[in-house]
């Protein structure tokens, strides 16, 4: 009996579930909270923008918009799951690593939402290894008969 409890053995498991929770959680919480800013003020150029890899401030934004705003949809969409999770991680950990400095804890206004970025990479490097699950444009497209 306290193995079950444990196991939590009365819950019904499904993985494909699971991912689908995953995709629409991480990819619309970036969209809303990073994408729509980018996508709402629909410019391409943005001379302010932190260039932390020094390709130019309108570069970083621009491919900041595409990620943030179009691969996030698509993501939530379950579209190329495993190539556009792996373009989020890598941008939000060139943020987390070149703008936030690794912030996580402390006072600073850097550090206010640290935590945020770290789940932010563990749900795409979630993603980048399981993929998109049953649940997905992919699925769909995939168990289509060929003609």
């Amino acid at each position: 009996m306290f193995a079950r409890i444990l196991k939590a053995g009365f819950v019904p498991t499904c993985t494909d579930l699971g991912l689908l929770l995953l995709r629409v959680g991480a990819g619309s919480t970036l969209f809303l909270r990073h994408g729509w800013e980018k996508v709402s003020t629909l410019s391409l150029i943005r001379p302010t923008f932190p260039d932390p890899l020094g390709i130019g401030h309108n570069t970083s934004w621009t491919l900041a918009l595409l990620c943030d705003g179009i691969a996030s949809l698509l993501i939530v969409l379950g579209v190329g799951t495993r190539w556009l999770s792996a373009w989020a991680f890598v941008n939000i950990a060139i943020a987390w690593a070149f703008v936030h400095h690794f912030s996580f804890l402390g006072k600073s206004p850097a550090a206010d939402h640290g935590e945020l970025i770290v789940l932010y990479l563990w749900a795409f490097a979630a993603l980048m290894v399981t993929g998109s699950g049953r649940y997905s444009v992919e699925a769909l497209l995939k168990d289509k008969p060929k003609a």
